[in-house]
Protein backbone atom coordinates (compact mmCIF):
# COMPACT_ATOMS: atom_id res chain seq x y z
CA UNK A 1 0.00 0.00 0.00
CA UNK A 2 1.24 3.49 -0.80
CA UNK A 3 2.24 5.87 1.97
CA UNK A 4 3.08 9.54 2.22
CA UNK A 5 6.73 10.43 2.46
CA UNK A 6 9.08 13.34 1.95
CA UNK A 7 11.27 13.27 -1.13
CA UNK A 8 14.86 12.46 -0.18
CA UNK A 9 16.14 15.02 -2.72
CA UNK A 10 13.85 18.05 -2.57
CA UNK A 11 11.81 17.40 0.59
CA UNK A 12 8.39 17.62 -1.13
CA UNK A 13 5.57 15.43 0.11
CA UNK A 14 4.65 12.60 -2.29
CA UNK A 15 3.00 9.20 -2.37
CA UNK A 16 5.85 6.74 -1.92
CA UNK A 17 5.83 3.69 -4.15
CA UNK A 18 7.85 0.57 -3.43
CA UNK A 19 10.11 1.26 -6.40
CA UNK A 20 10.87 4.96 -5.76
CA UNK A 21 12.19 7.00 -2.88
CA UNK A 22 11.85 10.38 -4.64
CA UNK A 23 8.95 12.47 -5.93
CA UNK A 24 7.82 12.38 -9.57
CA UNK A 25 9.76 15.49 -10.66
CA UNK A 26 13.00 14.26 -9.02
CA UNK A 27 12.40 10.81 -10.53
CA UNK A 28 12.13 12.34 -13.99
CA UNK A 29 15.39 14.22 -13.39
CA UNK A 30 17.06 10.97 -12.26
CA UNK A 31 15.81 9.29 -15.44
CA UNK A 32 17.35 12.05 -17.58
CA UNK A 33 20.62 11.61 -15.71
CA UNK A 34 20.43 7.83 -16.16
CA UNK A 35 19.98 8.26 -19.90
CA UNK A 36 23.03 10.55 -19.96
CA UNK A 37 25.16 7.97 -18.10
CA UNK A 38 23.87 5.05 -20.15
CA UNK A 39 24.45 6.90 -23.43
CA UNK A 40 28.02 7.64 -22.30
CA UNK A 41 28.69 4.02 -21.34
CA UNK A 42 27.08 2.60 -24.49
CA UNK A 43 29.83 4.06 -26.62
CA UNK A 44 32.48 1.43 -27.30
CA UNK A 45 35.39 3.64 -26.19
CA UNK A 46 33.71 4.46 -22.85
CA UNK A 47 32.86 0.91 -21.73
CA UNK A 48 36.14 0.67 -19.85
CA UNK A 49 35.66 3.99 -18.03
CA UNK A 50 36.17 4.10 -14.28
CA UNK A 51 33.60 5.55 -11.88
CA UNK A 52 35.55 8.82 -11.64
CA UNK A 53 35.65 9.15 -15.42
CA UNK A 54 31.89 8.53 -15.72
CA UNK A 55 31.14 11.11 -13.02
CA UNK A 56 33.44 13.67 -14.64
CA UNK A 57 32.10 13.12 -18.17
CA UNK A 58 28.38 13.08 -17.29
CA UNK A 59 28.19 15.31 -14.22
CA UNK A 60 26.05 12.71 -12.42
CA UNK A 61 26.75 12.01 -8.73
CA UNK A 62 28.61 8.79 -7.92
CA UNK A 63 25.98 7.98 -5.29
CA UNK A 64 23.28 7.91 -7.96
CA UNK A 65 25.34 5.70 -10.29
CA UNK A 66 25.92 3.27 -7.41
CA UNK A 67 22.15 3.26 -6.75
CA UNK A 68 21.55 2.21 -10.38
CA UNK A 69 24.22 -0.50 -10.20
CA UNK A 70 22.72 -1.96 -7.01
CA UNK A 71 19.24 -1.82 -8.55
CA UNK A 72 20.55 -3.76 -11.56
CA UNK A 73 19.92 -0.99 -14.07
CA UNK A 74 23.63 -0.85 -14.94
CA UNK A 75 25.10 -4.34 -15.21
CA UNK A 76 28.77 -4.56 -14.37
CA UNK A 77 29.48 -7.45 -16.75
CA UNK A 78 29.38 -4.89 -19.56
CA UNK A 79 31.57 -2.33 -17.75
CA UNK A 80 34.73 -3.98 -16.34
CA UNK A 81 36.13 -0.92 -14.51
CA UNK A 82 32.97 0.05 -12.62
CA UNK A 83 32.15 -1.14 -9.12
CA UNK A 84 30.48 -0.08 -5.90
CA UNK A 85 31.65 0.11 -2.28
CA UNK A 86 31.56 -2.78 0.19
CA UNK A 87 28.89 -2.15 2.84
CA UNK A 88 31.44 -2.74 5.60
CA UNK A 89 34.82 -1.27 4.59
CA UNK A 90 34.09 0.70 1.42
CA UNK A 91 36.45 -1.25 -0.86
CA UNK A 92 35.27 -1.39 -4.47
CA UNK A 93 33.48 -4.63 -5.34
CA UNK A 94 31.56 -5.97 -8.32
CA UNK A 95 29.09 -8.37 -6.72
CA UNK A 96 27.33 -8.97 -3.42
CA UNK A 97 27.27 -6.54 -0.53
CA UNK A 98 30.62 -7.38 1.13
CA UNK A 99 34.15 -7.74 -0.20
CA UNK A 100 35.94 -11.07 0.17
CA UNK A 101 37.94 -9.83 3.19
CA UNK A 102 34.87 -8.61 5.11
CA UNK A 103 32.89 -11.70 4.16
CA UNK A 104 35.71 -13.95 5.43
CA UNK A 105 35.91 -11.97 8.67
CA UNK A 106 32.14 -12.21 9.15
CA UNK A 107 32.19 -15.97 8.54
CA UNK A 108 35.11 -16.39 10.99
CA UNK A 109 33.23 -14.37 13.62
CA UNK A 110 30.13 -16.50 13.12
CA UNK A 111 32.15 -19.74 13.43
CA UNK A 112 33.81 -18.40 16.60
CA UNK A 113 30.45 -17.40 18.10
CA UNK A 114 28.97 -20.79 17.20
CA UNK A 115 31.95 -22.53 18.81
CA UNK A 116 31.55 -20.49 21.99
CA UNK A 117 27.85 -21.28 22.08
CA UNK A 118 28.57 -25.00 21.67
CA UNK A 119 31.27 -24.86 24.35
CA UNK A 120 28.87 -23.15 26.74
CA UNK A 121 26.19 -25.77 26.02
CA UNK A 122 28.68 -28.61 26.71
CA UNK A 123 29.82 -27.05 29.98
CA UNK A 124 26.24 -26.60 31.10
CA UNK A 125 25.50 -30.31 30.52
CA UNK A 126 28.51 -31.43 32.56
CA UNK A 127 27.78 -29.22 35.58
CA UNK A 128 25.86 -30.70 38.51
CA UNK A 129 24.28 -28.66 41.22
CA UNK A 130 23.37 -30.01 44.64
CA UNK A 131 21.46 -28.65 47.56
CA UNK A 132 22.42 -29.28 51.12
CA UNK A 133 19.39 -30.60 53.02
CA UNK A 134 20.89 -30.61 56.48
CA UNK A 135 18.53 -29.77 59.27
CA UNK A 136 19.65 -27.05 61.57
Amino acid sequence: MAELSNCSKCGRLFVKLSTRDVCESCHQEEERQFERVYAFLRKRENRTATMAQVVEATGVEEKLIIKWIRAGRLQLVHFPNLGYPCDSCGAMIREGRLCAKCLGQLQADLRRAEGEKEKEARSRRATYYTQDYQER
